[in-house]
């Protein structure tokens, strides 16, 4: 097979901003050729199968000349191999793409480019201000504020001065006070708006909003630093009326999430749309219980059962797993009653196409067990985890309802003791830590060892049974409304 090497744009760092077709090309790599600006959460899309190539560069000092990087990816291309060569922004603005096209198309390798978001535009709309604005701008200029290694950018300043469109620098901060003495030299009014976006689209984002003499000045008080970009005209009088990224509840927020790693997205989804800086560290996983002849016997024998509850969404898909291990479907069900502790179990069960016939108020064992010693007249079946909460056993024993109780899979710690949890613990770098079950908590602690100082962050806990796992090592908590991840999502709205 022909190797092909394709451009894609990663955007400016928000992950939600990579296009679509370049997440598609991403998933198919064979070698990946990454920049030091594309973020984690990108990086996270890379096939465990593929093979990674950093090249990272930083200001004044370049991890891999472009020279080399240009003979790696005709390497690699060379090879017969699929390589995506993934670069901050858009390839094409300031990211020397048409250079490595260059290379690649005189040693005869295919290529494609899919463009990406670029930091001029996205930074600035997240810093609240639009590029153009028929009161203030109708034409939009992009200039780099770096040259060649050893020269000065060669700026045309009075150009810019006439144009009267808004000016945006990247790689601008080393390069701005001769940036606003060029501007200012060529007849530029000193106090046009101007402002620089740090870390533009990710959560620590910051704004610094000057006129233009004083940008240099204001920007080196505030520590701003690369990767910022610098933006001057009328329109950034708008920054502090339009900024709206800067208000979301969770910027500037850290949180963990501890859900296992099948289960983090939709939490670490809605949690960045609040505008936390989200961590993903998983620390509990499930294994299914294999084989499991406790279980195919009881399916086997389903209609002896009056109700079959579930307490999570693992235990639906292992128990569907195994009913179509042996060859049987929903129709072997028959008459027996459906119960879900939740709505996301709930939902787990109509992803097979069955319908819970119970669920509690409440989302927990204990509220479950209840329900189900009401209603039940015959035998029920649990299909859980290994280890199980005793309240929903307890509330049918105390009603003197018989049933079968088969652990159907086993919850582990997924992650070992990490001194990077542990330091940022104690230097204060978290400020929330999601739990969605007691043994998450258990993981967490598990990982950061229990001697931790925990009184610097939150836990918030999706119930009450969480809740008192996590009050046993001394981190405070709070609780959601009801056991959902929208409630927990909510409540780290609120906090």
């Amino acid at each position: 097979m022909a190797g092909k090497v394709t451009l894609v744009g990663a955007g400016p760092g928000d992950p939600g901003l990579l296009t679509v077709k370049g997440r598609r090309a991403l998933e198919n790599a064979e070698v990946v050729v990454f920049d030091r600006l594309v973020g984690p959460q990108i990086l996270a899309l890379i096939p465990e199968t593929a093979r990674t190539i950093d090249v990272g560069k930083e200001a004044s000092r370049h991890l891999i000349p472009q020279e080399q990087i240009n003979e790696i990816l005709l390497r690699e291309g060379q090879a017969g191999h699929q390589v995506v060569r993934l670069k901050g922004g858009d390839p094409f603005v300031f990211g020397r793409g048409g250079e490595e096209l260059e290379v690649l198309s005189q040693g005869g390798v295919d290529f494609e480019v899919i463009p990406g978001v670029t930091s001029a535009i996205a930074a600035a709309a997240y810093g609240g201000i639009p590029v153009t604005h028929r009161n203030f701008s109708s034409s939009l200029h992009i200039i780099t504020g770096r040259a060649k290694r050893g020269q000065d950018p060669v700026i045309d300043y009075e150009a810019l001065v006439r144009s009267g469109g808004t000016l945006v620098f990247l790689m601008s901060v080393s390069a701005a006070p001769k940036i606003v003495q060029g501007l200012l030299a060529a007849g530029m009014d000193p106090d046009t708006p101007a402002a620089m976006v740090e870390n533009g689209t990710l959560p620590n984002q910051r704004r610094c909003d000057a006129v233009l003499r004083t940008l240099p000045q204001r920007a080196a008080e505030m520590g701003i630093h690369s990767p910022a970009l610098m933006i001057v005209g009328g329109v950034c009088s708008l920054g502090p009326e339009l900024c709206w990224y800067e208000r979301l509840p969770l910027h500037g927020r850290r949180a963990l999430v501890s859900r296992p790693k099948n289960r983090a997205g939709t939490l670490a989804d809605r949690l960045r749309e609040l505008g936390a800086d989200v961590w993903e560290y998983p620390c509990i996983a499930t294994e299914p219980v294999t084989p499991c002849p406790e279980m195919e016997e009881a399916l086997r024998q389903i209609q002896e059962y009056q109700w079959l509850a579930f307490t999570s969404s693992t235990g639906v898909e292992v128990f569907w797993t195994c009913l179509r291990g042996l060859g049987l479907d929903a129709r072997a069900l028959g008459g027996v009653k459906l119960a879900a502790i939740g709505s996301a179990t709930a939902g787990a069960l109509e992803a097979c196409g069955l319908s819970a016939d119970l669920v509690p108020a409440v989302y927990d064992a204990a509220h479950l067990g209840a329900a189900l010693a009401e209603r039940a007249s015959g035998r029920v079946l649990l299909l859980r985890a290994e280890e199980g909460s005793p309240a929903l056993t307890e509330q049918l024993e105390k009603r003197g309802r018989p049933y079968r109780d088969i652990a159907i899979y086993r919850t582990q710690y997924s992650n070992p003791r990490s001194e990077q949890l542990r330091q940022a613990l104690e230097a204060g770098e978290l400020d929330y830590v999601t739990f969605t079950s007691a043994s998450t908590v258990k993981g967490f602690v598990s990982a950061t060892g229990a001697d931790v100082d925990y009184s610097g962050i939150v836990g918030l806990c999706i119930g009450e049974q969480t809740a008192a796992e996590a009050r046993k090592y001394g981190i405070p908590v709070k609780i959601a409304a009801e056991a959902t991840i929208d409630a927990l999502a909510s409540l780290a709205a609120q906090s």
